[in-house]
């Protein structure tokens, strides 16, 4: 993996890490399909104006619009519809926890749709990353809201699935569409049914347009997706899903860090063990993928 490849993952989890709080911040201004649909729109558009100033091609092809409109449901749809709904039963901190056990699901769906092997190692990892999990969202489900907890955390795991549908769509795009163009067309088409959802479900009257939700807004839209969509794209170009997928493991620590400066966001024992869990499953995973690319001798696209 080259280090280019490696800054642009490293960008990806810190923009990745900045999302849920930033969500936390504007949902007070916004309604949450809205919000969500205002996100997607802004930064679809973004990366198709700079596309298109650029003169970067259309995507074209009956089998790569069906792949993008994939992408969009998963990443965009169901990604943003869990995180935005989520924000508002589970804190910061631990969302960014739950959703970015995402890497596990990838692992099951790209052994199932890309032919990467799932070793051993790579099926402990999956046990042990769901213990942690089924750790960190214990103490929530024995103590307080219960209900809105479960629902909280379900949002979240609805919004961890929705990622990892769309990143085999884009790992199945990489390589064949150009980056900017086929992430601003996902972000598009995922923007329709949040949009529609918001428009039959909200009071679009309620969404306050001050200065603090313009900052949050443009920072999820442009950096937090535009910005972080290309490079993920870009990054996949180079390297297969599960090994981009390892760098993951560092946004769970980046957003408890956010959580605790500027929510006083604090874990308990039972979910400090949990993040643990799922940290070691992920690595686990990942090591599995490496192992079995070095052992397959495939040389890895990108890295010479």
């Amino acid at each position: 993996m080259t280090a280019g490849t490696v800054l642009r993952l490293l960008a990806v989890m810190i923009l990745w890490a900045s999302c849920f709080p930033l969500i936390t911040i504007g949902l007070g201004l916004a309604p949450h399909l809205a919000f969500a649909t205002l996100r997607a729109t802004l930064a679809g558009l973004g990366l198709l104006t700079l596309g298109a100033l650029l003169r970067r091609p259309v995507p074209r092809g009956a089998r790569s619009w069906a792949l993008i409109a994939l992408a969009g449901f998963g990443a965009t749809s169901l990604g943003f519809l869990g995180m935005f709904h989520a924000a508002e039963f589970v804190s910061p901190g631990l969302a960014t926890v739950i959703a970015n056990a995402q890497p596990i699901v990838a692992a099951v769906l790209a052994h199932a749709f890309l032919g990467e092997r799932l070793t051993a190692t790579g099926k402990a990892g999956l046990v042990v990353g769901m213990a942690g999990i089924a750790a960190i969202a214990w103490p929530g489900l024995v103590a307080g809201d219960v209900r809105g907890y479960r629902l909280g955390v379900a949002y979240v795991a609805l919004a961890a699935v929705g990622v990892s549908i769309g990143n085999v769509a884009i790992k199945r795009l990489a390589g064949q569409v150009d980056a900017i163009m086929a992430m601003g067309a996902q972000l598009l088409v995922g923007a329709v049914p949040l949009a529609l959802g918001s428009m039959l479900t909200e009071d679009l009257t309620s969404l306050t347009w001050s200065s603090d939700f313009l900052v949050v807004l443009l920072a999820l839209s442009l950096l937090g997706s535009s910005l972080a969509f290309w490079l993920w794209f870009s990054a996949l170009e180079r390297v297969e899903l599960n090994r981009a997928n390892a760098f993951t493991f560092l946004v769970p620590l980046l957003g408890l860090g956010i959580g605790a400066g500027l929510f006083g966001e604090r874990l308990l024992w039972a979910q400090a063990a949990g993040a643990v869990l799922v940290l070691a499953g992920i690595v686990l995973v990942q090591q599995a993928a490496a192992k079995e690319r070095a052992g397959s001798g495939r040389p890895e696209a990108g890295d010479g």
